[in-house]
């Protein structure tokens, strides 16, 4: 076992010594080593019950017949850093997630890990250190809140950032506030919608890296916890057998998680984080690949923001595993690839079932043919943007407008929140990339907006930043080039018009390769915002957003 480096022979008798210090017994110390890393938090209300989670964890670990060792990383909640500069931290976060766990790992010499999360950016740093460390490992989420209620009807986050805009237009007063505010989000839990916190659960579940239900088991039902018992027995039993993630996390699986991802109508994250993953195993997942299976891939469910169903709908029909059986069944998964459970994809999906046809329809019924997700291109964007297309309005899925341009953020929720702008309007916010962020900030509150001044079927959003899973709405982001980097989208000026076209991916801007060229002649870099701290360091070393926003490795191999 690695542990035997910490642990064993008797030059390691100072080590026992401070085994035996936290009260271990000469008998633990002869089984496997396991890391139990939580990210609980008491800021984050996904996290609120992460510490009952490790509990259970370390239950099955030792009933499996393994020795717990607890630790904690870091918990962002993207839901209260929104908006502000603070939002500048959670992308960057991914990688400080990943690098303390591999720090605390490796310098133990831990046999085997499992991962305890919930939130955006925690589960794919999670993930991304999993496949860096290849030790035996397994995710476990701490599972959806189930959603609120506001005059019988079901309500979740992304309602609340749209009721500001209606508060605005006094479509609200002070106390129908109050109840939105008191009812939107009702128990603890990762938000009830299917936005990048729920998608990232779901994902590890797809990719095979979860025990079946991760993605969907809310996270006040008692099922939950048992399957963090059953996940600690689990990882035992693959550091016995040596399953290692990079077994279970190949190219199919990737493919695989993809297609759930398109099919479910995921958040446009995934196109940051399922490569970033891809990249620690040394796959490469180009946005052109993600295209070609968004294309491939009908949508079978239509969760928030896009549909009125929630993941507990979702649970209720089957979850995760049913959406894999529906596309499996249709030749569009790859069913023999290994997963946490010890079975392959094929295996786990026998017996199972779609409950609820009015949450996952067949695949000969879909809301769409094609994918949740769509990947644009054009002079805008050549190496790519992305658009949560199963958040769109139809009428919205071919439009042409004129651009307004803001340099932040904070100058386009102004605008829209002062009714400055007009339907047709094509919002340009710029140098909010990873580099020109930086941290590429996600734009719940300028959508959320749009939607709540009742401008999302009239105005489009497109920024070299991001948007939140929560988004709806003609919102493309991760535009590639950033303008940092001297990406075309830093090229656009007020008035200038645009065309956006979801039917056939293009994303323009209406203007000669000719006067392009001349405005690249005599257009200045922009000026970007100070930062210091890690900030700074993230500034260096960040890549592209197509390309998962990884860090660049700064060294020769």
């Amino acid at each position: 076992m690695r542990s035997d480096r910490v642990r064993k022979g008797i030059e390691r008798a100072p080590h026992r010594s401070l085994f035996k210090a936290l009260a271990h017994t000469d008998e633990e110390m002869k089984r496997p080593l396991i890391g139990v890393v939580s990210s609980e938090t008491e800021i984050n209300p996904g996290h609120m019950f992460l510490d009952k989670i490790a509990e259970a964890v370390r239950a099955g670990i030792l009933a499996g017949g393994g020795t717990p060792v607890k630790f904690s990383t870091i918990g962002l909640c993207d839901g209260i850093v929104m908006g502000h500069e603070g939002m500048r931290y959670p992308l960057p976060s991914r990688e400080l997630i990943a690098d303390s766990i591999e720090a605390m790992v490796e310098s133990h010499a831990m046999d085997g890990i499992v991962l305890i999360t919930n939130c955006d950016k925690i589960t794919p740093g999670m993930l991304m250190v999993a496949g860096r460390l290849n030790i035996p490992s397994i995710v476990v989420s701490g599972g959806p809140m189930l959603a609120g209620r506001v005059d019988g009807q079901p309500v979740d986050l992304s309602d609340m950032f749209e009721i500001v805009g209606r508060y605005r237009k006094g479509e609200i007063d002070d106390a129908q506030l109050a109840e939105w505010e008191e009812n939107a989000c009702p128990t603890c839990g990762s938000c009830a919608g299917m936005f990048t916190a729920n998608t990232m659960n779901c994902m590890a579940e797809a990719l095979g890296m979860a025990l079946p239900g991760n993605g969907t088991i809310p996270h006040v039902y008692s099922a939950r916890f048992r399957l963090a018992k059953r996940s600690g027995m689990k990882i035992v039993e693959h550091v016995k057998n040596n399953l290692l993630p990079r077994d279970i996390m190949t190219e199919a699986a990737f493919e695989n998680a993809l297609r759930v991802d398109m099919a479910i109508g995921g958040s446009t994250n995934t196109a940051l984080h399922l490569p970033a993953i891809a990249h620690e195993v040394g796959i490469e997942l180009t946005l052109d690949r993600i295209g070609e299976i968004s294309e491939g891939t009908p949508q079978i469910c239509k969760l928030s923001p896009a549909g009125d169903h929630h993941i507990e709908d979702l649970f209720a029909a089957g979850g995760i595993q049913a959406v894999m059986k529906e596309l499996a069944d249709a030749g569009l998964l790859q069913t023999g690839e290994k997963t946490v459970t010890g079975l392959s994809v094929g295996e786990n999906l026998r017996g199972v079932k779609v409950k609820d046809r009015n949450v996952i329809r067949p695949v000969d019924n879909p809301y769409r043919p094609d994918g949740g997700i769509a990947v644009l291109k054009g002079n805008i964007a050549p190496q790519g943007a992305v658009v949560k297309k199963a958040a769109v309005d139809e009428t919205m899925f071919v439009h042409e407008g004129p651009a307004r341009v803001f340099t932040s953020e904070e100058d386009a929720m102004r605008a829209i929140l002062d009714a400055k702008i007009n339907k047709g309007d094509v919002l340009v916010i710029v140098n909010e990339g990873p580099r020109g962020g930086p941290g590429m900030r996600e734009m719940l509150a300028p959508t959320a907006a749009l939607a709540g001044m009742g401008l999302d079927r009239d105005c489009a959003l497109i920024t070299d930043g991001r948007f939140s899973g929560a988004t709806r709405g003609a919102s493309i982001g991760h535009v590639s080039p950033e303008a940092a980097e001297g990406g075309p989208i830093g090229l656009i000026r007020d008035g200038d018009l645009i065309r956006i076209d979801l039917v056939k991916r293009e994303l323009s801007l209406m203007l000669s390769p000719e006067e392009l060229e001349q405005r690249k002649k005599t257009q200045e870099r922009p000026k970007l915002r100070r930062v210091t701290g890690y900030l700074a360091r993230y500034r260096q070393l960040v890549t592209s957003a197509a390309t998962g926003a990884v860090l660049q490795k700064g060294w020769e191999e």
